[in-house]
């Protein structure tokens, strides 16, 4: 068996499926620079079909991206595989993800489909698709409920076209483990020249059961796992890559193969990820939460300062759990700080665009006394939209909370250049800011999530606020950071607003 186990990343896909995680092409990027600096094999960067944003972003990876595999999904059409096939043109290596559904449930419901025409399909596409790569990946959609014998009839021809990979996905996150690990050990014994092909599993989250899923296909022959940074995606998610890698990675005792993945990068991905979505990682998740190496018990804490090993089976730092403090201040230059925002994969387009990031930092440290990785990559994310597609801008904030008094909130709002006034009375300071927005702006969207999270610790932290609003069946989040709690939530909101307003938002993925 092969020792290698490739990681095929889908966060820019997949992930962004989670209601309000739609990305811009220059989100996209950032993520796609730290998921190569990561060492991840396969980004899938997008379905080109879906809009043409997300072919737009595909094609610009394809173009930054040197050590990884530039992927495209693709649906079993012509169209879907030729828009994927132009996307990823530029790519240094580039790869087409084709799929179509193989239960009965999907071929009678959904693609109203025979067998035979399903089987047909899916040999067009994997064969036109070649025309553009020799690197091409087949899926059998809801493969969890699909019938055994049709699934090794279908693999076997999709082989016999070209498909160099062949994908078993768990689309519903029905599966338990130990049937799913059985699935792939069939598969891979019953499907002639399967050793043709790597093995791959694509694990949703449904019962909590992604990452154990994924690691049972891997213990008998998937040599590929699909996943997502802080297992994103829509619905309970996807499969976990930081789990996947550090389980493979901790139990060498028991798996036969590891990832090339740089472990070190994981919680910086983890972060960059949260802040750019607007998803926070719980603080008890695996590996990325804020309490994965913390001990609060006593016997666990003395165990630990005796022999980590006591309590710790990995350590915080082969994860990427340091204080990366940065050493600039109010006089540090421009030169300096470009060349830490490249250390962190943050590439800003223009000379304009530098010195507006420039001010924000210096205008940052006038407030806060240490600045870390995190604050600056908030701060990149705080600008939300460029001028040019920012309509609502703020301009001034003063509210007022005093016990037993009622929080009142008055505000400067820029609309498309023209400052407009308002104020409210609200049961918060934070309630009163948004009751003012709303006076002003009448957007009539509903408040689906308020959330707050420290970027950093200190009380001089910055604090992260996310807003997501639905309207008219979108939802969009939005962010703001600031050490002033409130100000971060007028700015999360009006970030929110700016992206409901904008024509230049994509759609989501699957409208």
């Amino acid at each position: 068996m092969n020792d290698r186990l490739y990681i095929f990343d889908t966060t820019l896909r997949d992930g962004e499926q989670s209601p309000g995680a739609s990305m811009t092409k220059d989100e996209k990027l950032r993520i796609a620079r730290q998921l190569e600096k990561l060492g991840v094999d396969v980004i899938e960067a997008g379905f080109a079909a879906a809009s043409t944003g997300d072919a737009d972003a595909i094609r610009a990876i394809a173009e930054a991206i040197q050590d990884s595999t530039v992927c495209s999904l693709a649906r079993a059409f012509d169209r879907d595989i030729r828009a994927a096939g132009e996307a990823i043109k530029p790519a240094k290596s580039g790869r087409i993800h084709t799929f179509i559904a193989t239960s009965p449930i999907h071929m009678e419901k959904k693609l109203r489909m025979q067998p035979d025409q399903v089987v047909e399909a899916a040999i067009k596409a994997v064969k036109l698709a070649l025309e553009y790569t020799d690197n091409v990946e087949f899926s059998a959609e809801d493969a969890v409920r699909s019938e055994m014998d049709f699934l090794c009839r279908i693999f076997e021809e999709v082989i016999k076209a070209g498909a160099r990979t062949i994908n078993v996905p768990d689309t519903v996150g029905y599966s338990i483990p130990a049937l799913w690990g059985e699935r792939m050990k069939q598969l891979i014994e019953r499907v002639p020249n399967s050793d043709k092909v790597i093995w791959s599993t694509h694990c949703h989250n449904d019962l909590g059961m992604a990452v154990a899923n994924s690691l049972a296909a891997v213990m008998n022959g998937a040599r590929q796992v699909e996943c997502t940074i802080n297992g994103l995606g829509e619905r309970a998610g996807n499969a976990s890559l930081e789990e996947i890698v550090m389980a493979v990675r901790t139990r060498r005792d028991v798996f036969s193969c590891d990832t090339r993945i740089d472990a070190t990068q994981i919680v910086p991905a983890s972060k960059l990820v949260s802040t750019i979505t607007g998803y926070p990682v719980q603080p008890n998740k695996a590996i990325v939460g804020a309490n994965a190496f913390a001990h609060e018990s006593g016997i666990h804490q003395d165990g630990v300062l005796k022999h980590r090993e006591t309590y710790e089976i990995m350590r915080a730092e082969d994860v990427g759990w340091t204080a990366n403090r940065l050493t600039l201040g109010k006089l540090s230059g421009r030169n300096a700080f470009k060349t830490k925002l490249g250390e962190l994969g943050i590439v800003l387009d223009s000379e304009e665009a530098l010195n507006a990031a420039f001010k924000r930092f210096k205008d940052l440290a006038d407030k806060k006394r240490e600045i870390f990785d995190e604050d600056l990559q908030a701060l990149v994310s705080d600008e939300g939209y460029i001028a040019e597609h920012e309509r609502f801008k703020l301009m001034s904030l003063k509210v007022c909370s005093e016990t037993g008094e009622v929080p009142h909130a008055r505000l400067v709002i820029a609309d498309d250049g023209t400052e407009k006034s308002a104020h409210s009375d609200g049961s918060g300071p934070v309630d009163a800011t948004f009751r003012a927005l709303e006076s002003v702006v009448g957007s009539g969207a509903n408040l689906l999530l308020y959330s707050v999270n420290n970027i950093t610790s200190g009380t001089d932290a910055q604090g992260e606020v996310t807003v997501r609003l639905a309207k008219d069946g979108r939802i969009v989040n939005g962010q703001g950071a600031d050490t002033d709690i409130v100000v971060a939530s007028a700015k999360a909101y009006l970030h929110a607003l700016n992206k409901l307003h904008s024509k230049l938002e994509r759609a989501h993925p699957q409208v």
